[in-house]
């Protein structure tokens, strides 16, 4: 009996490929001269896939019908319909916990640089008006004394939590329900981004959360207002958000994500209260390692004994008994 054979459908993480060789045989279809082709006469004997961002729905795991396994390189899976997945048996499984030091650490530094304006600053001295117009203008904000609400306040946002608190920053957060933890809880983001003057955007992407963050919600967090993004773009909604900008109805934003990403709203790139990085969050080499690892762990781990290292939560149920 042979390796069991494993679909990578697109470009990954090299550790991803070179973990799996030794227990699985891999197709990898971008670089096939005729992918279609090769589907059509493997499709039955694929059982697990490992992505790094394609799109899989239901209709393509029906047509691949041997598939028990679709192990996702990241956090989120808003690419993959999970719950389409468990009703065709299909486990999901992502790579949580070992980049969220990472991510925490970049949400960390955009509130810097958003707050004290520092990219503008490094801007302005390159620019030369350092020397010929004088110092750079003072700052209107500060990070002491700040208010924060953490809209999902899951690994990653309680790791932002622990780092903004030395700054005398207060937290409050808001989730689908409360948590054992000290912090203010709002069952109404429009309540809290009332009562906060930086929403920090933690919580994942898809359908459920699109468009979360809207006007409304901007008009609420106020002209001394900023917003940080380091989650998925789809739930901020841009073109409000390019309103608010523009129109000081909030006070800046730093965003990491985009909701058309790689392609950025052109008026993001023009207004100059904004920081805005391409989507860098985990982006290191360490962490970007141990993603690929727990991508290999997962898919091994079920092949091996039926049960992945870290199934998200539509998947669960699959795995009971």
């Amino acid at each position: 009996m042979g390796q069991p054979v494993v679909l990578i459908p697109g470009p990954m993480h090299p550790a991803v490929a070179a973990g799996l060789e030794a227990h699985c045989e891999l197709i990898r279809l971008w670089q096939e001269l005729d992918p279609e082709a090769v589907l059509a006469a493997r499709r039955d004997e694929i059982v697990a896939v490992a992505t790094g961002g394609t799109p899989i729905d239901g209709p393509y795991l029906d047509s691949l019908p041997a598939v028990r396994l679709v192990a996702s390189f990241g956090v989120g899976y808003d690419r993959i319909d999970a719950a389409a997945a468990a009703e065709r048996g299909v486990v999901v499984t992502n790579t949580p916990g070992v980049l969220d030091d990472e991510v925490a650490d970049t949400a960390l530094g955009l509130l810097l640089m958003t707050v004290r304006e520092l990219g503008q600053a490094e801007r302005y001295l390159r620019a030369g008006k350092w020397a010929d117009g004088g110092p750079y203008p003072l700052t209107r904000a500060t990070m002491h004394g700040r208010r924060m609400g953490i809209l999902g306040l899951g690994r990653i946002g309680q790791a932002i939590a622990d780092r903004v608190q030395p700054f005398g920053i207060s937290v409050a957060y808001h989730n689908r329900r409360p948590k054992e933890v000290p912090y203010r809880y709002y069952p109404s983001l429009l309540d809290m981004a009332a009562d906060v003057d930086t929403l920090m955007i933690v919580i994942p992407g898809g359908d459920s959360t699109r468009h979360l963050v809207d006007a409304e919600v901007l008009k609420a967090l106020g002209p001394d207002g900023i917003l940080i993004n380091v989650a998925r773009g789809t739930v901020v909604d841009e073109q409000a958000l390019v309103d608010a900008l523009r129109t000081n109805t909030i006070q800046a934003a730093g965003l990491d994500v985009f909701e058309h990403e790689p392609k950025v709203h052109p008026d993001l790139l023009t207004l100059p209260n904004t920081v805005l990085l391409p989507h860098v969050g985990s982006a290191t080499i360490p962490t970007r390692t141990a993603m690929a690892n727990l991508v290999v762990e997962n898919l091994v781990s079920y092949l091996t004994k039926g049960t992945p290292v870290t199934p998200v939560p539509e998947s669960t149920h699959l795995l009971d008994g």
